[in-house]
C-alpha cells in the first residue's frame, strides 16, 4: 500500500511539548527527574532531534498514564514518512521492476 499523505505525521515531542507545561510536572527539568533520563534528552525529543525509543516510550506512559504504544505509534508514523519522502524514487523503482516480473 502506498501512503500518499503529504503533510508529516505529528512527532511525538510535539505533543509532549503541548502537555507537558498544563500538567503537574510543568517542565523538562521536572519531567527529565521523574523519568530518570537527562534534560537533554527530553529538550532533544521536544526539539524533534531525537526519536522516541521502546525505553522512553514506556516512561511516558506511565508518567502520562498513556500506553507505550501511543509514542511508539507516533514515531513510526514520522519514520515512516520520512523515509517515503527521502526515497520515493527508489520505492517506485522497485514497483515497476515487481510489476514486470508478476506479469
Amino acid at each position: 500500500m502506498i501512503n500518499n499523505r503529504r503533510r508529516r505525521p505529528t512527532h511525538p515531542g510535539t505533543l509532549l511539548a503541548e502537555i507537558l507545561p498544563a500538567s503537574p510536572i510543568k517542565n523538562q527539568a521536572n519531567l527529565a527527574k521523574l523519568m530518570g533520563v537527562s534534560r537533554r534528552l527530553i529538550n532533544e525529543i521536544i526539539n524533534e532531534r531525537r526519536p522516541v525509543k521502546p525505553d522512553i516510550a514506556h516512561r511516558l506512559a506511565a508518567v502520562f498514564d498513556t500506553t507505550p504504544d501511543l509514542w511508539l505509534n507516533m514515531q513510526i508514523a514520522i519514520d515512516v514518512w520520512e523515509a517515503a519522502q527521502e526515497n520515493h524514487k527508489d520505492y517506485q523503482r522497485i514497483r515497476e521492476r515487481a510489476a514486470k516480473i508478476a506479469a
